[in-house]
């Protein structure tokens, strides 16, 4: 009897390649509408809007930013394509601006995930553009969608404390004051603090709360049409020694000075500078969008 030849199973057939997981982005949608209103002083006002989608915002605190949507006069709601994830600046940008949201960013002023609550300053700077038109007549239930932080450790935090810092010098107009009352209740006792904030009018000067050692020079222009009184300020000042790390934000040409000064005149390196252009004396946030785009580009 001929031996039968054994005969190698057929190897099985490889099971298909998963595509790989995609990371998921730190920033989402959210759906929002105002609660209430508050004026804090002659030239802000804070609006708190409230939604269940907002328990799940979760901000870094300090200098948070976000977008915020608004609708047009005539919208009952903004017009966002969120649909299309991570595409949808291109379809924003490809819809008719008499139709699409208005497209604005802002500092978080405060948040309460547990109420689902989150709060933005709006400084009310007469009849100059659809934002400040918008909070001007903004009424509770009125409904906005923001595009926001899903994890508190984003990049749109900018204020990043070295742990060797000595001090810490704060500069900041009225846009970014916001800004400068989420860090300081963020900073930790005992550190010490210097800052300058220049507002419109005196009326505007308010407590900001914090555990660090500060201290605040406020700047009211009084009606007067120049900025930079802030530059001015600091250019003037007589500085703590040691190492100190730097926070300046608001107006472009204004912190674009101050930086100056910092790095060539007071010898502080570029790392420890950080600062943020707001908006520019003469443009629009849409001129700034489209410029930064054109640079990217």
């Amino acid at each position: 009897m001929t031996p039968r030849t054994a005969v190698p199973p057929a190897p099985r057939p490889a099971p298909p390649r998963r595509p790989a997981a995609r990371a998921q982005s730190p920033f989402r949608f959210f759906d929002a509408a105002v609660v209430r209103r508050r004026r804090l002083g002659a030239s802000l006002v804070r609006i708190t809007f409230g939604g269940e989608q907002l328990r799940e915002f979760a901000g870094g605190g300090r200098d948070q930013s976000l977008s915020l949507f608004l609708p047009h006069p005539g919208q009952t709601e903004p017009v966002v394509p969120v649909e299309l994830g991570d595409a949808w600046f291109a379809a924003w940008r490809a819809t008719d601006p008499a139709v699409r949201a208005v497209m604005r960013s802002y500092t978080v002023a405060g948040q309460r995930p547990g109420e689902g609550e989150v709060d933005i300053d709006f400084v009310l700077h007469g009849d100059t553009g659809p934002a400040t038109r918008w909070a001007r007549g903004a009424l509770p239930g009125d409904r906005v969608r923001m595009l926001g932080p899903r994890t508190a450790e984003n990049k749109s935090v900018g204020f990043r404390l070295p742990p060797d810092a000595d001090w810490v010098l704060l500069a900041a107009d009225e846009t970014a004051l916001p800004a400068v009352e989420g860090i300081l209740a963020w900073l930790p006792a005992g550190i010490r603090v210097r800052a300058w904030i220049e507002v419109p009018r005196a009326q505007d000067v308010r407590d900001l709360p914090t555990a660090a050692d500060a201290g605040i020079t406020w700047l009211p222009r009084e009606g007067e049409q120049r900025h930079g009184l802030v530059a001015d300020a600091v250019r003037a000042a007589a500085l703590p020694g040691g190492d100190p790390y730097a926070w300046v934000a608001g107006e472009s040409g204004a912190v674009r000075a101050l930086r100056r000064h910092l790095v060539h005149e007071r010898g502080l390196a570029r790392g420890r500078v950080s600062f943020s252009g707001y908006w520019r004396l003469g443009a629009s946030e849409e001129d700034l969008r489209t410029e930064a785009l054109a640079g990217a580009a």
